[in-house]
């Protein structure tokens, strides 16, 4: 550990992927967080019925399926299951990919393939959930004269203070998409999570992308950003000491414009209707008539209501890209 100075964007991608970083822990990103996956199994029972509208829209009855940052392949291993347990997707022959820097966790399905990077090519369906908010980023703020600088901070305890001016494609992105005036504003600086998105949707030579995280659109960025920290459970001071879970919300629609193609940005409450979700009580007269199954479906209505929660899950936002052989090309 060392207590030197160095920007934010250098400084979280140490703590979070270094040798000995947050990610690479063993009991993996579950241990200290619940994101939509580990909230309930319709999240990927949707993903599921996602997958099967893309392999129909595709005209194929073998399908990939890419999960951008799998933490320990929670997801993967719902939707496999979940399309083993319906009839539409019974005849769906997945290649599944998990996407993670951690080793391949014990006992993972063996037809899920871990890797670093999405495959070159893949047709079908890449999904990353809450996978952008952990790109790491600069972070800028503006001083007494309203000048946009860049945030040094030290790794051992999360000081900060600030450097030099935001100069070249970091001021570009800047006054595009989050400019700062007044002093004590601050910005998280999207320019790596655009290119990383950009070159995830890239990897698809035909299908869907879809980004899922907490997200803010131009017009209502949060003045003094949105950095912080979360470590077994609970909201912590941001330091990038490899102790804790470093996030900030995503720029979405500079994700979508640096992609490009045909995008649509919508809301968790809105996409997981699509497919199904919808958190609706079961009549209470089937209590008397089929008490187990009232009892299921009370416990299934509870789960799609926090996914689609205001002010929680439902607030995340939703990317999604169709690609297609031309726009691939």
């Amino acid at each position: 550990m060392t207590y030197d100075w160095c920007g934010w964007r250098e400084a979280a991608e140490t703590a979070l992927y270094g040798e000995k970083g947050f990610y690479r822990s063993p009991e993996g990103p579950a241990g200290h967080f619940r994101t939509s996956v580990h909230a309930s199994p319709l999240f990927a029972g949707a993903v599921a019925r996602l997958l099967v509208r893309t392999a129909g829209r595709l005209g194929t009855d073998t399908v990939d399926l890419v999960d951008v940052a799998a933490g320990r392949g929670e997801m993967l291993t719902g939707v496999l299951a979940a399309l083993r347990g319906r009839t539409a997707g019974r005849g769906l022959t997945v290649r599944a990919y998990a996407v993670e820097t951690a080793p391949r966790p014990p006992g993972l399905d063996p037809d899920i393939e871990w890797c670093s990077e999405p495959p070159r090519g893949a047709r079908g369906l890449l999904f990353a959930n809450e996978w952008l908010d952990n790109v790491p980023t600069e972070i800028a703020e503006a001083d007494d004269d309203g000048v946009a600088r860049y945030v040094l901070v030290r790794r051992a305890d999360g000081a900060e203070r600030l450097g030099d001016p935001v100069a070249g494609a970091d001021a570009r992105w800047l006054s595009r998409w989050w400019p700062l005036s007044r002093p004590g504003e601050r910005a998280e600086i999207g320019r790596p999570r655009d290119e990383a998105w950009a070159r995830a949707v890239a990897s698809l030579s035909d299908g869907d992308a879809v980004a899922v995280d907490y997200a803010h659109v131009r017009g209502a960025r949060p003045p003094f950003g949105t950095l912080t920290g979360f470590r077994a459970g609970r909201e912590v001071r941001p330091v990038p000491d490899g102790s804790c879970d470093l996030t900030s919300h995503v720029a979405l629609d500079a994700c979508a414009a640096a992609a490009g193609g045909e995008a649509e940005l919508l809301d968790q409450r809105a996409a997981l209707r699509e497919l199904g979700v919808i958190g609706e009580r079961p009549p209470l007269s089937r209590a008397s008539t089929d008490p187990a199954g009232y009892v299921r479906a009370l416990a299934s209505a509870g789960e799609a209501a926090e996914l689609t929660a205001r002010g929680g899950l439902g607030d995340f936002g939703w990317l999604r890209h169709r690609v297609t052989p031309d726009s691939a090309a």
